[in-house]
């Protein structure tokens, strides 16, 4: 990348970082904020909606690309209009609770701007279904993972990196992207959170995470299989606690503390540890992924069916000493 192009984003990370900053200072003045509870794993007050700042700086890259690639103006607009209707849905939702079905349909129209974009690039039928399905899943765990300081916010860079070393470098932009404005807000969240995402943040890290797996889906010859992997630390956590949930018979879609890395964190174990944790995981994962680039389709679907069945036992082991 030319100096140009990290000069960008170094202005991109300062923007969000301001932004963040302001988002702060409004959500004080509105008393947009999230009290501890039983069901939250912070002890003090703090103000939500900081992820609007990174939802900001991506819009701000979106208008950049189409002036500069203005071919592809229309599939950036596609995109942009996704980004804005999961982050309005939970900006909304920040300043006044919404119903669960209401959040659901606007993240299917959402996804469905990706995967109709999906369709135009590719025009499988198949993959464009797993688009869909694949956006409105990862908006809805970044939203539920979204329940300690840093946690949500790395595990979107740490993905991003990971689907970056799978792009060819051309096409890296977006992953960066994506870091650098999580970059500029990481330091209002972690360690020490000043300001959270709120839904605004999480469900837009959730959209923006499904765009980068579509991505690396249509301009590579990467299998679904091998994108598994860097997103795991997510999916076997959310997957698995929203399975014990309903099989337990409870209200599943409502908020909760069951998820494992919450569950850790309040044995006692900091935000910082938990976190850190996490993202070492995730960077086993990544490498783990780069080495399964030279594999054929069936290797590819092998290694992430091993690391997902080992990673699986793990949790469930883990999750057993807790209790």
């Amino acid at each position: 990348m030319a100096v140009a192009g990290w000069a960008l984003l170094a202005a991109l990370a300062a923007f969000t970082a301001a932004g963040t900053w302001l988002s702060r200072r409004y959500a004080l003045k509105r008393k947009l904020m999230d009290a501890p509870g039983e069901r939250r794993s912070h002890t003090v007050a703090t103000p939500r909606g900081g992820g609007v700042a990174i939802v900001a700086a991506v819009l701000a890259a979106c208008a950049y690309a189409a002036v500069r690639w203005p071919q592809q103006g229309m599939a950036i607009v596609a995109f942009a209009a996704g980004l804005v209707l999961v982050a309005g849905i939970g900006w909304w939702d920040d300043h006044r609770p919404l119903s669960a079905a209401l959040r659901l349909l606007v993240h299917a129209l959402a996804a469905a701007l990706l995967a109709g974009l999906v369709y135009r690039l590719y025009q499988d039928p198949w993959l464009t279904a797993l688009t869909w399905l694949a956006t409105i899943s990862l908006i809805n765990i970044w939203n539920f993972m979204d329940g300690i300081n840093g946690l949500a916010t790395s595990q979107a860079m740490l993905v991003a990196l990971g689907f970056a070393c799978l792009l060819p470098a051309p096409l890296r932009w977006p992953c960066w992207v994506l870091i650098v404005a999580c970059a500029g807000f990481l330091p209002f969240n972690y360690p020490r959170a000043r300001i959270f995402l709120g839904d605004v943040g999480s469900g837009a890290l959730g959209y923006l995470v499904a765009a980068l797996f579509a991505l690396c889906n249509v301009v590579t010859e990467r299998t679904p299989w091998l994108l598994l992997i860097p997103i795991s630390a997510f999916a076997i956590d959310a997957g698995f606690t929203l399975l014990s949930r309903m099989l337990a018979g409870e209200r599943w879609w409502q908020p909760h503390a069951q998820h494992f890395y919450q569950r850790w964190a309040h044995t006692g174990r900091s935000h910082t540890l938990v976190t850190f944790a996490y993202a070492l995981f995730s960077i086993v994962a990544i490498t783990i992924a780069w080495f399964g680039e030279t594999l054929q389709t069936a290797g590819q679907a092998g290694l992430a069916l091993a690391w997902y069945a080992s990673a699986s036992a793990l949790w469930l082991t883990l999750r057993k000493g807790l209790r």
